[in-house]
Parts: structure tokens; sequence; C-alpha cells
């Protein structure tokens, strides 16, 4: 019963903001296009397609924002317009209950929630669809240190699955009876969504995540991440360092105290393709809602990142790929771009690569030595995608994040120095990578990191060789005794079949005889 009325809410919103116009349209039923007809007759909904999906998405509720916030990273499955649209989705939802958070935490760890903490602020600092976020002081024998705690949702698996249920059933309509459905992969992204989702749940993956890319970034100066408090934290429960800042949409604030945007921006930019390309590991959720920057005299001017529910991760093939993309891009070397394309799988092998050489010029050509301000990374995005769709390039999922991530770092730079020159700023950065990725210089602190490892090996090398070669003089003589089988089987059909021959040959020959003369038949038997 409650599914079936979660599931006229979404009916009656669907209905109300005309979502049944824009799927009507697309389904191959002749009869389906004179119902959505009759349905939209005297409707108004004069506000264009990609609003009223943002506005019906934001009534259905938080679950239904985030899957918003994640299909709008998928700008090769969707119009411009929609993507546009649903990348203004908010997720800011109203808190929950003090009093239950404190039962939550208080349930996690055992223990009051004036034993846990020396002072607990009962009033959110912030709250979003999965969790909300309080201060609280440790107490004096544990440091006494200013934490963050932040608390899961309550009732939000039950919630989960069941809104998940009634979208892979949608998806798999749409997929079903829809013209474009096929294109848009409906299935594949509610199940990358679902993934991401359950990853959100589980707030120690979160922490997990935070310690991390603080490893990681501990010698590159130019971001601050907060430390976990392991004992404190559980799947629905974390505590870690409460981190003091700015936000970095308040620029007002940020110029008054004298922070350089110019070198924030540049910062930016280091941070991300030092992520990406040097640790394969990346925050894909920088918005600037999880961005701050600090003010401190110690720490004066470097970013402060929070959230990480979402991070992505990239092997050393796709960061070998994206690597010399981009430099072929820089040097606007397009041949070598198309030549990638087919080398990695992304493209069939008989695609003509002088068309695509072309296409790719066609798109990148008119971006170059252009500041960022006049630059759409998301229209240089789409028009790649469009380009993709012509050439059945696949797209690959553990890209998504990557664009995702990489539209956020536009946005963040168009807000701190909209001078930026993105390429000029990165180059320098990817080719002093790739250098440290070939050559001498590589192989030997490759050879340096896996010493340990041949250091095992090199003992064991003579059993390992002797057993090796043992084996493959066994497989010979199993070979051997395999084609020797093999002729006896032949030997033994042939002389079966001459013998099958010859007894058919009697049987017809008594049979043409004894139709010839009955008589000898009856003689014979």
């Amino acid at each position: 019963m409650r599914r079936l009325l979660r599931l006229l809410k979404i009916a009656s919103i669907v209905f109300r903001y005309g979502l049944d116009e824009i799927v009507l349209s697309g389904f191959r039923h002749p009869w389906l296009r004179r119902l959505n007809r009759v349905l939209t007759f005297g409707r108004p909904l004069a506000r264009p397609r990609g609003e009223r999906l943002r506005l019906a998405l934001e009534s259905l509720g938080p679950i239904f924002v985030k899957f918003g916030q994640v299909l709008s990273t998928r700008r090769d499955l969707l119009p411009p317009d929609i993507a546009d649209e649903l990348a203004k989705l908010q997720d800011k939802v109203p808190p929950f209950d003090s009093a239950v958070a404190v039962a939550i935490i208080e349930r996690a760890f055992g223990k009051p929630i004036d034993v846990l903490f020396a002072s607990f602020e009962r009033k959110p600092v912030a709250s979003a669809s999965i969790a909300q976020v309080h201060f609280a002081t440790l107490p004096a024998a544990q440091g006494g240190a200013e934490v963050a705690v932040k608390v899961l949702r309550p009732g939000m698996h039950k919630v989960i699955e069941e809104d998940l249920a009634l979208m892979h059933t949608m998806a798999a309509l749409v997929d079903r009876l829809w013209r474009e459905g096929r294109r848009l992969k409906p299935r594949e992204v509610v199940a990358e969504f679902d993934k991401y989702l359950h990853d959100e749940l589980d707030l120690t993956r979160e922490a997990a995540n935070a310690a991390q890319l603080r490893r990681n970034m501990a010698s590159l100066d130019l971001v601050l991440i907060p430390e976990m408090y392991w004992d404190l934290c559980r799947s629905n429960v974390i505590v870690m360092q409460r981190m003091h800042g700015v936000p970095i949409g308040h620029l007002d604030v940020l110029r008054a105290a004298g922070v350089d945007f110019k070198q924030l921006a540049k910062a930016g930019v280091d941070i991300f393709f030092t992520q990406v390309f040097r640790d394969g590991f990346f925050h894909a959720d920088m918005h600037p809602g999880n961005i701050m920057v600090s003010l401190q005299p110690d720490t004066f001017g470097r970013y402060i990142a929070l959230d990480f529910g979402i991070v992505g991760t990239l092997s050393d093939f796709d960061k070998d790929y994206l690597a010399q993309n981009f430099i072929a891009f820089f040097r606007r070397d397009y041949k070598r771009v198309a030549e990638l394309h087919v080398e990695s799988g992304w493209v069939p092998a008989d695609a003509r690569i002088d068309e695509l050489e072309a296409a790719v010029r066609s798109v990148c050509e008119p971006q170059f030595a252009r500041p960022l301000k006049d630059i759409s990374l998301g229209q240089v995005l789409m028009r790649l995608f469009q380009v993709s769709r012509r050439f059945k390039v696949e797209i690959q999922p553990q890209l998504v994040l990557l664009q995702k991530t990489l539209l956020n770092i536009e946005g963040l730079g168009r807000q701190l120095d909209p001078e930026l020159d993105l390429w000029t700023t990165a180059q320098p950065f990817l080719e002093k990578w790739m250098k440290s990725q070939v050559g001498w210089p590589a192989f030997r602190d490759k050879l340096k990191n896996e010493s340990s490892r041949y250091a095992q090996y090199l003992p064991e090398l003579p059993r390992l060789l002797h057993q090796a070669l043992q084996q493959q003089a066994r497989g010979a003589r199993d070979d051997a005794l395999l084609r020797d089988l093999l002729q006896e089987q032949r030997r033994t059909n042939r002389l079966l079949q001459t013998l099958m021959a010859f007894v058919l040959g009697f049987i017809v020959a008594v049979l043409l005889l004894g139709a010839l003369d009955d008589r000898w038949l009856h003689s014979l038997f």
C-alpha cells in the first residue's frame, strides 16, 4: 500500500508538471502519441521542459534531487537544455529533529551524548539529502578538539530501497517503450545512481575516502582535508576535525580578507590535475557547497575540501590515455587524438581516422588562445559527445565522474579568475607528468618500486623455472598421448564405417533379391 501511494504521488507530480508530455512525445506507438495530444490539450505548459523536470524532481524529494544531480553529469545522454537545468538542482533539505540525531549518536556508540562530547550543538550547521552535520567539542581527556559530527538521516535505507525499486521499474518501461530509450540507457543510468547512493549511505566509506585524500595531498600544501577520529566512526555516524573557513561562494568576504583569486584559481587546477594524473583518486563532488577557503594565518588562502561521499578512481591505462589526449589537444595534434580513440577501443576499428580528426578539430580549434570567461567546457564536452555519437564512441563509465568534476572546476574558475587560461595552466603539469611516466627515469622509479617484490621472487626463481619445465614436459607427453589416442580413434572409426557399409550393402542386396523372388528369401531364412 505504501508503494502504491508513493507511485500515485509520483504520477500526480508527473502530470502537474507535464512530464507525461515529454515522455509520450517520444513513444513509437501512434495511439500513444494521440493520447499525448489529448492529455496536453488545455493544460498550461508554458515553462521549458528542462525547468519542468527540475521542479518535478524537487517536489519528489531528496532522493530524486540526488538522482537529478547524477543525471546532469551525463551530458552524453541528455539534450543540452535538460542537462543545464538539472545542474541547477540544490541538495538543500530541511534538517531532521536534533533529538533524533542525538539518539542515533548515542545508539551508535552506546554512550550518552554528554559523555561522548564536552559540548554538542543541537542546531545542525548543514543539512543535505543523506545526512546532517553538528558541531561539537571532544572531552578534555581526548584533547578537547573541535569536531564536526555527521549523522545519517534516519530511515534512509528503507526510503531509498523503495524509491530505487520504482526507478528501476520506470527505467525498464522507458527502455522498452520510448523511442530514445536505447540511446539514453535508462537502466544503466539508474544502476549507476544505485551504486553511488549506496556508497554514500556508508559513512565509514566517506571517512576512508577522506583519509586517503588527506594522505595524498599532504605534500602539496594547497588543500586542507579534515582528519577522521576513527574511534568515533560508524556506518551511520562519523566524527571529523572541524574546519574553519569561508565558503568559496562568499567572494566579497574573501576579497576583503586579501585572498589572491588568481593564485587560488591556479591552485584549483593544480589540485585537480594532481589528484587525477598523479594519484588516480580524486574528489568528485567539488561544487561550491563543498569547498571553503582558510583565513587562518598559518594556512591562509588554502582550499578546504568537505564531503567525500563521492570519489573517482582511474587506472594507469585511463591516466595514460587521458594525459596523451590532453597533450595532443594542447599541441593541436587532432590526428593523434583520433588515433588514441581507435587504439583504446572506444571507436570501432573501421572508423575513418581523417573524418574523426576533422570532427575533433572543428570542436576544439576555436577554443584555443581564449580566456576561460570565453570558453564553456560544458559546450565543448557537449559538442564532443555529439561527435562521439556519430562515430559510435562508447562513453566510459569511469570517466563520467571526471567529466562532472571538470565542469565543477570550470565553474570555480569562472568565479575566481575569468581570465584564467586553463590550457596554458595545465599544459606544463601534464608534460612534466608524462616525462615521469616514460624514458629512463620512469623505468628507474618503477624498478625501485618493484624491488621489494623482486627480492621475494628471485630466490624462488629456480624452483619456479623447474616446475614450469616439468609442466611443459608433462604437457608435451600428454599432447603426444592425445595424438596417439586420436589417431587410434580415427582408425577405429574407419573400420566401423567399412563394417557398417558392408552390413548395409548386404541388407540392401538381400531385400532386392527378395523382391525379385520371394521363395528365395524364404529359403534363405
